[in-house]
C-alpha cells in the first residue's frame, strides 16, 4: 500500500514522483529528461552523497564537461576515498543539469560518504559484511526468456525513445522491481540502511514545503522508497551507523576508459563510447556510428569507402532483424564492421573497440571547484609548461638543453616521487645515447586526484611536497640501494634543497653497510647521477666522493664476497659485477680503474678448493676473465690458457659450464674471431661423460641461447663443417690477411671517405 503523501512510481501528482533508472544508461537519461520536462518539479532529489550539495551548482559552469566524478576523501587519510562518476549519458547528470539550469533546489539523498569512509565501521554497518545481492536485471531478463541481460535491457530501455507518456517507462520498471522484491530478492543490509536514509531525506524535502518532488534513484530502490514505514523504523536502522569521519568533496575529471573499469559507484560500463553516441546522436545512431568507424579506419590507412559504410549499415540492420532486436545494437554494428570494413580482421576491429566503443574522452572541471593548494599549483605548472592532461596515452620527447623541456622533466620526476605516475620513462624512437634527451609515456588517470590529495600533506607546491617527501623517504630507508636511487631521483627532479639531507643519510648508511652486494647495487645509481650534472647544471662534488668511496670498498671486498655462493646468489652477483664494471668506466677517479682490474684479477685467479664452501663459482671467475679481456688487460693467449685449465679433466663439468657461461655472457663473437677458443670448447664438450653431459646441458643451452642469432648459426656451421683445428682449403690461416677480400672492399671504403680509390689490377680485372 502506498503511504500517505507518497505516490506510486511513474504517476504525476503534486507530491513525490520516483524515477527509477539504471546508472549510466542513455535510454534512462533521455527518459529522465522527458519526465522532468513533463513534471516541472520544484525540487529534485538524486541518489548521491549529501556532502556534494554545496558544490552541485558548479555543474552549470561552462568549464564543467563530463565525464566528471564527485571525489570524497577522509581529511585525515586521503587514501580513504570514494568516487561517484557521471557521464553525459548518466540519468543523474541529466537531472543535475535540469535543476541547476532552472535554479531549482537539488539535493543528494544517499547515505553520506562520511559513514562509508569511517575508520572503524560497526559490525552491521553498511558494507561491513554484506553479501552481494543478485542482479535484478539478470533476473528480469531470465523471466523474459533472454540469456543476455545487457542485450535485453538495451532492447527494452536504452534503445527506446520517450513516447507520448514520459512516465510510463518508470511505472513499468517500478512494477517489475516491486515484483522481484516481493518474491524475496536478496536485500543487503547496506541497501536497507541506504533506503532508510533516503526516506528520511524525502520526508525532509516535504517538510521544507516542496509539493512537486522528483526523485532520481536506482530502479532497485523504488519499491522501498514508495512504501514509507514509520519514522521510528528508519531511525532504528540508522542508529548503529559508525561515527562520521571528516570528509572533503570536490569535482574531478573522469574518463570513459576509467568508467569502463569495474570499480567505483555505478561503474563497469562496457561501452561508454557507444552509450555516449546513442545519447548524443539522436536519429539514425547506427549509420552515424559506422561513418565514424570508417573515418577512424581510414585515418589508420585501412581502405574503407562510403560504399563500405552503406553495406555495413545494411548488414547491421539485417542482423538486428534476424535476431529480433528493435534496433541494431553494439553486437550487430561490430559484426558489420568486422565483416565489411575490417575484412574479418580482429586486429582492425580492436582499434574500433578501443577508440570508439570505449573511447578516450576526458572531462574537465572549473577552476572554482574545491581543490587542495598542491592541485592548484600543479594546474598552474601544467598551463605554464603546456602539458595538458589527456586520457589517451602519448609519447613525449624532451631535449633537456631547452629550458621548457628541462622544466617539464623536473615536473614529471617530482610527480613520480609523489606517487603520481602521470609520466613513465619510455624508450624513444629517436636513437640517442646522450644524457640530454628523455622520453616519456604520458597518460592521465582520474585516480591521480586522490594521490595528489594524499601528497598534499608534504607541501603546498609540487617542489616543496617532493622535497619533503624525498627527505622523509631517505630517513625511513633501510637499504643502501634505496638511498642511491633516491639521490638519482633528486637530481633528475632538480630537488637541490633535499639533496644534502639525503646525502647525509646515504653517507651514514654506507659507512655501516658491509655487504658487498649492497654496495655494488648502490654504485651504478650514483654514477648515473653524476652524468646529469653537465646538462642539468647540478653540483655533483659530494656525489663524486661518495661514488669513489663505494667503488673502493667494492674493489677490496669483492673477491672474498664471492666465496661460497649458491647458483642463485652467483647469478645475482654476476649482474652486479657487470653494473659495477660499467660504473667504474664512467668514474674519473685516479687509479680506480687499476684497482678494479686488480680485484678482477684476484677473482679470476681463485679456483674451487675444498668444495663450494671455500671456492668461487665458475660463473663469476669466467665473467671476470671476460671483463679483463674486453678491457685489454688480458690477452687472448692468457684467456685461452685459463679456459684450457678450466676445461681440463681435473675440473668439475658443472663448474666448467658455469665458467663458460660467465665468459660468453658478454657476446659470443669472440669464438668466431679466435678459433682456438672454439676448438677448446668443442673438444671439452665432446669429451665429457654421458652423465656429466646431461648435467651441464641446461647450463650450456642457457649460455648459447643468449648469444646473437648470427653467432649461433656461424658457430654451428663451423662445427658441422669438420674438425675445427683444420684450416679450410684455399683460405689463409688464422691471423693472416686475406688480401683479395680486403682489396675488394677498397672502392666502397673510399666512397664512404670521399677519396679517389686506388683499384688494384686484379680487382679491376674482375669488375671489367
Amino acid at each position: 500500500m502506498t503511504s500517505p503523501g507518497t505516490t506510486a512510481p511513474g504517476t504525476a501528482t503534486p507530491d513525490v514522483t520516483l524515477l527509477g533508472v539504471r546508472h549510466h544508461g542513455p535510454g534512462s537519461a533521455r527518459a529522465v529528461g522527458a519526465a522532468l520536462a513533463r513534471l516541472a518539479p520544484d525540487a529534485v532529489l538524486i541518489e548521491g552523497p549529501p556532502e556534494a550539495d554545496g558544490i552541485v551548482g558548479l555543474a552549470a559552469e561552462k568549464d564543467m564537461m563530463p565525464p566528471v566524478a564527485l571525489l570524497a576523501h577522509a581529511v585525515d587519510d586521503p587514501a580513504r576515498a570514494a568516487f561517484w562518476p557521471y557521464a553525459e549519458f548518466s540519468p543523474e547528470w541529466v537531472a543535475i543539469r535540469y535543476a541547476v539550469e532552472r535554479e531549482l533546489p537539488v539535493r543528494f539523498i544517499d547515505l553520506p560518504a562520511a559513514y562509508g569512509l569511517a575508520d572503524e565501521p560497526a559490525a552491521d554497518a553498511p558494507g561491513a559484511a554484506d553479501e552481494p545481492a543478485a542482479d535484478p536485471i539478470a533476473l528480469l531478463a531470465e523471466a523474459a526468456g533472454h540469456d543476455d541481460p545487457e542485450r535485453w535491457w538495451e532492447d527494452v530501455v536504452e534503445h527506446r525513445t520517450p513516447g507520448a507518456d514520459a512516465l510510463a517507462p518508470f511505472a513499468a520498471v517500478a512494477e517489475a522491481m516491486a515484483a522481484l522484491r516481493a518474491e524475496g530478492l536478496a536485500e543487503s543490509h547496506r541497501d536497507l540502511v541506504r533506503e532508510a536514509y533516503m526516506r528520511q531525506q524525502i520526508r525532509a524535502a516535504r517538510r521544507a514545503g516542496h509539493r512537486r518532488i522528483a526523485v532520481v534513484c536506482g530502479a532497485f530502490h523504488v519499491p522501498a522508497l514508495a512504501e514509507l514505514p514509520t519514522v521510528a523504523h528508519d531511525r532504528a536502522l540508522l542508529a548503529r551507523l559508525p561515527k562520521k569521519t571528516r570528509t572533503d568533496i570536490t569535482w574531478v575529471p573522469w574518463t570513459h576508459r576509467r568508467l569502463a573499469q569495474s570499480a567505483g559507484y555505478g561503474a563497469g560500463v562496457e561501452s561508454p563510447g557507444w552509450y555516449h553516441h546513442l545519447y548524443a546522436a539522436g536519429a539514425d545512431p547506427v549509420p552515424r556510428w559506422l561513418a565514424r568507424a570508417a573515418e577512424l579506419l581510414r585515418a589508420e590507412d585501412h581502405p574503407v569507402s562510403s560504399a563500405h559504410v552503406i553495406e555495413a549499415v545494411r548488414l547491421a540492420e539485417t542482423l538486428a532483424a534476424l535476431r529480433g532486436r528493435p534496433l541494431a545494437g553494439l553486437t550487430e554494428t561490430l559484426d558489420a564492421v568486422r565483416a565489411v570494413m575490417c575484412d574479418g580482421s580482429d586486429v582492425a576491429l580492436e582499434l574500433v573497440r578501443d577508440r570508439l566503443v570505449i573511447g578516450d574522452a576526458l572531462g574537465g572541471v572549473p577552476d572554482a571547484a574545491p581543490a587542495v593548494p598542491l592541485q592548484r599549483d600543479l594546474a598552474r605548472l601544467q598551463r605554464t609548461l603546456r602539458l595538458k592532461p589527456a586520457a589517451a596515452p602519448r609519447d613525449l620527447d624532451l631535449d633537456l638543453r631547452k629550458d621548457t623541456d628541462a622544466a617539464r622533466s623536473r615536473l614529471l620526476h617530482r610527480l613520480r616521487l609523489l606517487g603520481v605516475e602521470w609520466g613513465v620513462p619510455a624508450r624513444s624512437a629517436v636513437a640517442s645515447t646522450g644524457t640530454f634527451r628523455e622520453s616519456w609515456r604520458l597518460c592521465w588517470q582520474p585516480e591521480f586526484a586522490v594521490r595528489i590529495a594524499e601528497a598534499a600533506q608534504w607541501g603546498t607546491t609540487v617542489e616543496d611536497a617532493a622535497t619533503a617527501k624525498a627527505v622523509a623517504t631517505a630517513r625511513a630507508a633501510d637499504e643502501l640501494g634505496q638511498l642511491t636511487g633516491l639521490v638519482e631521483t633528486c637530481l633528475l627532479a632538480g630537488l637541490s634543497t633535499a639533496l644534502p639531507a639525503v646525502m647525509r643519510v646515504l653517507a651514514d648508511c654506507a659507512a655501516l653497510d658491509t655487504d658487498v652486494a649492497h654496495l655494488a647495487g648502490a654504485l651504478p645509481a650514483l654514477v648515473r647521477a653524476l652524468r646529469y650534472g653537465d646538462v642539468r647544471g647540478t653540483d655533483h662534488g659530494a656525489l663524486g666522493g661518495a661514488a669513489t668511496g663505494l667503488a673502493d670498498r667494492v674493489c677490496v671486498g669483492l673477491p672474498p664476497a664471492c666465496v661460497g655462493l649458491d647458483a642463485a646468489s652467483a647469478a645475482d652477483l654476476r649482474t652486479r659485477l657487470d653494473e659495477v664494471h660499467g660504473a667504474v668506466g664512467l668514474l674519473a677517479a685516479d687509479g680506480l680503474a687499476d684497482r678494479w682490474a686488480a680485484a678482477l684479477h684476484a677473482l679470476a685467479r681463485r679456483e674451487p678448493a675444498g668444495g663450494p664452501a671455500t671456492g668461487v663459482p665458475g660463473l663469476l671467475r669466467g665473467r671476470a676473465v671476460r671483463l679483463l679481456l674486453d678491457d685489454g688487460r688480458l690477452d687472448t693467449e692468457e684467456a685461452g690458457r685459463r679456459l684450457r685449465l678450466v676445461l681440463s679433466a681435473a675440473g668439475a663439468p658443472a663448474d666448467a659450464a658455469g665458467w663458460v657461461e660467465g665468459f660468453l655472457s658478454g657476446g659470443g663473437a669472440l669464438l668466431l674471431h679466435d678459433p682456438r677458443l672454439l676448438t677448446l670448447l668443442d673438444e671439452w664438450l665432446t669429451g665429457v661423460s654421458d652423465t656429466a653431459f646431461t648435467d651441464v646441458l641446461p647450463l650450456l643451452r642457457r649460455t648459447f641461447s643468449g648469444l646473437e642469432a648470427g653467432v649461433r648459426s656461424t658457430v654451428g656451421a663451423r662445427v658441422a663443417a669438420g674438425p675445427l683445428d683444420a684450416e679450410p682449403s684455399g683460405e689463409p690461416a688464422a691471423g693472416e690477411l686475406d688480401r683479395a677480400r680486403a682489396d675488394a672492399a677498397v672502392p666502397v671504403v673510399a666512397l664512404l671517405l670521399g677519396v679517389r680509390p686506388f683499384i688494384p689490377r686484379q680487382v679491376a680485372g674482375r669488375n671489367s
